[in-house]
């Protein structure tokens, strides 16, 4: 096996995968990279056998050929290699030696024929839409996945597929977030599936965003994303995810209309003084008024007052702080919408002119 590219056209398929390949393996095989060259086209993957990441490109110069390299020390050696080198990879009795300009590295190997694939894929549902509608999707989402939470199937990331529209769907249990987009070629009938957080993760590091056509691939215990450069495969979470939309607030009929970024920069100076631990602050809403309230075990208080479209009388309101900003951060427009029933209701907040993306806050007893 042999192949020579450019270090930049290298680089960028290594730093891909590199990161699905964990720092402790069970297998020594799991540390290295499956290289695979054939027909003046190279192909690397990585996996830790839930995840797998293969990224293509072309090569030059090349002579068919596979076997497995340490994942980390070609990423490392490549990307200390001055910008502009020509590199060359050839395998010589079972040792990978690179060449770039004076530099020559020698790097043990492992058979091609140990590293694990994930079997096939039965395929039960096959959709197409632009990379940037999933990388929004993920986005506006994701930060509400739980971390190691013993409802283990809490801890990934809903993907809900319906016959014209695809929706993501994340909660802890104490805030839920959800984002939907048209998909002209939906399901047959309703799926829903559970990406785990790292897989989650390794698919928002991976978008790039803009109109290029991705396909998504739902089998029965794997999710694959399809781009020209890259395939990428994720194993599912095997559970049931919620009723999440038994969550979403109906007849939250008091309404607080403000902007969003003074929203955001108030309750970003009372968390200062909101208690650690609960993070803890109060929404106190009057005509026209929203009075912001924090406290903490050292009697220091904030308030800040902000001028806000609403006709709701005394009614008062505690929240985590940080689950608010982070909604407030996910949303886009200028202007949102907070929808409040009582004080001991979940707030609904939504951007006040599109209902594609959702965040219900659970209340917090100050």
């Amino acid at each position: 096996m042999r192949f020579s590219l450019p270090r930049e056209v290298l680089l960028k398929p290594l730093a891909q995968v590199v990161n699905v390949v964990e720092r402790r393996q069970t297998l020594p095989v799991l540390a290295n990279l499956l290289v695979s060259v054939k027909d003046d086209r190279l192909s690397m993957t990585g996996t830790d056998l839930e995840v797998e990441m293969t990224a293509r490109a072309d090569v030059a110069d090349s002579q068919p050929g596979d076997i497995t390299i340490p994942a980390r020390k070609l990423f490392e050696i490549v990307r200390a290699l001055p910008d502009g080198s020509q590199v060359t990879l050839s395998l010589n009795n079972e040792r990978i030696t690179l060449q770039a300009g004076r530099s020559r590295f020698t790097l043990a190997t492992l058979p091609a024929n140990e590293f694990p694939a994930i079997e096939d894929l039965d395929v039960i549902e096959r959709i197409q839409l632009p990379e940037a509608g999933l990388k929004e999707l993920i986005e506006r989402t994701a930060f509400a996945m739980a971390q190691q939470d013993v409802r283990y199937y809490l801890n990934g990331l809903l993907l809900d597929l319906r016959e014209d529209s695809l929706r993501c769907v994340a909660t802890d249990g104490h805030r839920l977030a959800l984002c939907e987009t048209s998909v002209p070629t939906g399901a047959q009938t309703r799926k829903q599936i559970i990406v785990p957080r790292k897989g989650v993760l390794e698919l928002q590091r991976l978008l790039e965003g803009g109109d290029r056509t991705i396909e998504i691939e739902l089998g029965r215990n794997h999710l694959r994303v399809r781009r020209a450069d890259v395939t990428f495969t994720s194993k599912l979470i095997d559970g049931r995810f919620p009723d999440y939309e038994a969550v979403i607030p109906i007849g939250a009929d008091k309404e607080l209309r403000i902007d969003r970024e003074l929203l955001r920069a108030s309750l970003q100076r009372a968390a200062i003084l909101s208690n650690e631990k609960y993070r803890g602050v109060k929404l106190e809403l009057s005509p026209g008024q929203l009075k912001i309230v924090a406290h903490n075990p050292e009697q220091e208080e904030a308030q800040e007052e902000v001028e806000a479209q609403t006709q709701v009388e005394n009614l008062a309101v505690g929240f985590n702080v940080t689950y608010l900003m982070d909604a407030l951060s996910a949303l886009k427009g200028e202007t949102v919408l907070i929808n409040l029933r009582d004080a001991n209701s979940s707030a609904l907040v939504r951007e006040a002119d599109s209902d594609a993306s959702r965040h219900v806050v659970m209340p917090l007893r100050l």
